[in-house]
């Protein structure tokens, strides 16, 4: 046999191999996302709507954002729906977080998706989840060291600074949810005459216990650090501790109201 040959047959047969070895890789990968598809009865697609035959919403979108891990869009409703959710204790939810216009379902490692999920996402919301939790009155000091940006803020809004700490006093708050820092709340039911377009130049630090206020929502710093919020006072209750049974004082769904120091 010539050399010519016997390259030729060995090239061929080295073909052959490759080609044999790329369907092999091509079947794993396929057999791989089967089963991923079959590793959660909901599948897990990138989004969809949820269309039940018990009265669904159609308000209500989710994803799928890691094996375990489904966001709702839940909108001005993220609240209500955590509440809702919460009070069916589902055997699945290993934990839920709250955020701006979404909520973050934890689902229990093996844990299926059950039919009582299925159905609570689907079903219209009551308005009485909303308004649930508990009450707290912070004390606040007002303007000077504690609240320097107090004066640009009553400015902004017209007033003077005795009638702007009023207008904050007046109302009672509700905590939509914690982020940004352990137990920071996020408090919707800022008059609008108050709100106010975050700080250009964030702050290197806001002091412990700055009460502040950024777009339409009030908050409050539980530890020092950077923020970008307008400080309009300070308060000395201990928002988070780490060694309470319940680190947070605060969570989604109770009020505050503050009082003038």
């Amino acid at each position: 046999m010539s050399a010519g040959l016997t390259a030729l047959m060995a090239a061929s047969a080295g073909v052959a191999s490759t080609l044999a070895a790329i369907r092999i890789a091509a079947n794993s990968v396929r057999m791989m996302q089967h089963s991923e598809k079959r590793r959660h009865p909901m599948g897990k697609p990138k989004t969809s709507r949820l269309y039940l035959k018990a009265a669904p919403d159609p308000n209500v979108s989710w994803r799928w954002v890691s094996e375990r891990g489904l966001r709702l869009a839940t909108g001005d409703a993220t609240l209500a729906r955590y509440l809702a959710l919460s009070s069916l204790n589902l055997p699945e939810i290993e934990d839920m977080i709250p955020a701006d216009g979404s909520l973050l379902l934890i689902l229990r490692r093996g844990e299926p998706v059950s039919a009582d999920l299925l159905e609570a996402l689907a079903m219209p919301l009551a308005i009485a989840h909303a308004t649930t939790g508990k009450l707290h009155e912070i004390a606040v000091e007002y303007g000077g060291a504690a609240g320097p940006d107090l004066p640009a803020l009553a400015e902004l809004s017209g007033m003077d600074a005795a009638t702007y700490i009023r207008s904050h006093t007046a109302v009672e708050y509700t905590v939509a949810f914690l982020g940004f820092q352990p137990g920071f709340p996020y408090l919707r039911g800022l008059p609008p005459a108050l709100h106010a377009p975050r700080r250009a130049s964030p702050r290197v630090s806001v002091p412990k216990g700055s009460v502040a206020i950024g777009g339409a929502y009030t908050g409050i710093y539980p530890a020092s650090g950077p923020g970008g919020w307008h400080i309009l006072g300070r308060t000395p209750v201990d928002l988070f501790d780490p060694q309470r049974e319940a680190p947070a004082l605060l969570m989604p769904g109770d009020h505050v109201r503050f009082v003038a120091a």
